[in-house]
């Protein structure tokens, strides 16, 4: 399940993961870290939504 972040559009995918940010592919969006922020805008995780 892929969620987007209703500020900028980034889109996180569980399999691809942020690796450039320390999160490695597999990592469900449940469980990336309470301080991850979106990698474009910087947005907290509550500005995420699954996507359809």
């Amino acid at each position: 399940m892929k969620w987007t972040c209703t500020i900028c559009g980034y889109s996180y995918d569980p399999q691809t993961g942020d690796p450039d940010n320390g999160i490695a592919p597999g990592t469900a969006f449940e469980d990336l870290p309470a301080d991850w922020v979106c990698p474009v805008c910087g947005a907290g995780r509550d500005q995420f939504e699954k996507a359809a």
